[in-house]
Parts: C-alpha cells; sequence; structure tokens
C-alpha cells in the first residue's frame, strides 16, 4: 500500500490494527490559516458575539472539508499565516453548519466567482465563535520543536490549504503547550 498522503489530494491509510489516519481526522478538530492583515484573531474577538462567517476559502480540498465534514461543534485552532511569526493564537468553534458562500455571487466582492450561483453553489462556509487564547500564541518554530506533532498537516512541506484536519492526539499536545 502506498505512504499516506492528505493535503490536497486523496487520503489512504496503511493498514494497522491502530485506527486509520483517516479515523483519525474525524475528530471534529479543524485548523483555519487568516493572515491577519485580512481577518485577524483581534476582528475575531472584535466581531459581533465574538462571531464571524468563515468566507472566501477557494481551494476545492479545503471546500471539501467545510462543506462535508465541519460541524457545529467542531473545535477550531485559529493560525495566523504569513506573520511574524506564524502561530495558533486560539481556539474558537464552528457555531454554523456549512451554508453557500454568498460572497461568490457579489460582482464588487474578492471572492466574485462568475460560475458559483445561488442555484449552484460552488463555495461554501461556516460560521466560528470565539472561544479563548492561547497566551502567549504558540509559534510555528515552538510546534516543529513539540515531540508529537511531527505529522501534523501544518508542518508538511508543501500543504498548504487553509482549512486542514487536526487528529485528537495533536489537539491535546497543543492544548498542553498551554494551560487554560
Amino acid at each position: 500500500m502506498q505512504p499516506l498522503r492528505i493535503c490536497y489530494a486523496v487520503a489512504w491509510a496503511q493498514q494497522t490494527s491502530k485506527p486509520t489516519v483517516k479515523e483519525s481526522f474525524m475528530a471534529g478538530i479543524w485548523l483555519l490559516k487568516s493572515e491577519p492583515s485580512v481577518f485577524s484573531w483581534q476582528d475575531l474577538q472584535a466581531a459581533p458575539q465574538q462571531t464571524t462567517c468563515w468566507e472566501g476559502v477557494r481551494n476545492y480540498q479545503a471546500r471539501n472539508f467545510i462543506r462535508d465534514q465541519m460541524q457545529v461543534g467542531d473545535r477550531v485552532l485559529f493560525y495566523h499565516s504569513n506573520a511574524n511569526p506564524p502561530a495558533i493564537m486560539g481556539i474558537a468553534e464552528v457555531v454554523k453548519a456549512a451554508y453557500p458562500d454568498h460572497f461568490a455571487w457579489d460582482a464588487d466582492s474578492r471572492y466574485f466567482d462568475p460560475k458559483s450561483t445561488p442555484d449552484n453553489p460552488r463555495w461554501f462556509m461556516v460560521d466560528i465563535q470565539y472561544r479563548r487564547d492561547f497566551s502567549p500564541p504558540i509559534t510555528l518554530p515552538e510546534l516543529r520543536q513539540t515531540p508529537g506533532l511531527e505529522g501534523m498537516l501544518l508542518l508538511q512541506k508543501g500543504c498548504r490549504l487553509s482549512v486542514q484536519p487536526v487528529t485528537e492526539q495533536e489537539w491535546q499536545i497543543i492544548l498542553g503547550l498551554r494551560s487554560p
């Protein structure tokens, strides 16, 4: 059997007596990336009811995660990409399941897609709500140095997805880096 590859493609798991990697990604835990200059952790905290839609995802694999797998109650690691340093800022929660990204229908929006229509939506979004900060934020260099996170998608070369599944084991390790 071929080695596991998840990013941008199909996942397949090696046969073992342990849960498959695909099963371990069904934990309802996600990492969402945002550039702070576009939408920051502080923007989420300042939003009405500390809640916002996660719009503008324009990658099919990320869209499929949102549309097909994200559910209300799923946990979210909010990650600042293209920051110095990049870091997980805190925890949010999915509070509204996938629905069509109406920004794709707005010709004035930077997320406009003429191929997406209300009758045949191409892109989807969820709503997330702030839960708690990591103080200090957990930086990318710290994640790279943390035992047990070597297989985390965020740390894999070439995996640039803005929506990534996180395993329960990775979640627990990350929580252990910052006590509440």
